[in-house]
């Protein structure tokens, strides 16, 4: 199943390690290491050029999300449910 992060992009459910509130970037010494680190190893994938509101971490690439990531949670487990009821 695929989650819809922003404008186009969708990435495969199965893929996503984190999704993260983008205002933690700026009151969290910690995340802010952790993305310059991770930048090294998986590109970073602004997704819009408006307010970035969540991080999304795949095994890939880091998106910079202009959705809520409790939107983006509600989105996820709603495949999830779907998932379910295939079965």
């Amino acid at each position: 199943m695929f989650i819809h992060i922003g404008e186009d992009v969708v990435v495969q459910a199965k893929d996503v390690v984190a999704i993260i509130d983008g205002q933690v970037i700026e009151s969290s010494t910690i995340t802010s290491e952790f993305l310059r680190k991770q930048h090294d190893n998986k590109p970073i994938v602004k997704i819009t050029n408006t307010i970035v509101k969540s991080i999304v971490i795949t095994d890939k690439n880091i998106y910079f999300s202009p959705l809520s990531s409790s939107t983006l949670k509600r989105r996820s487990q709603f495949q999830t449910t779907l998932e379910n009821l295939e079965e």
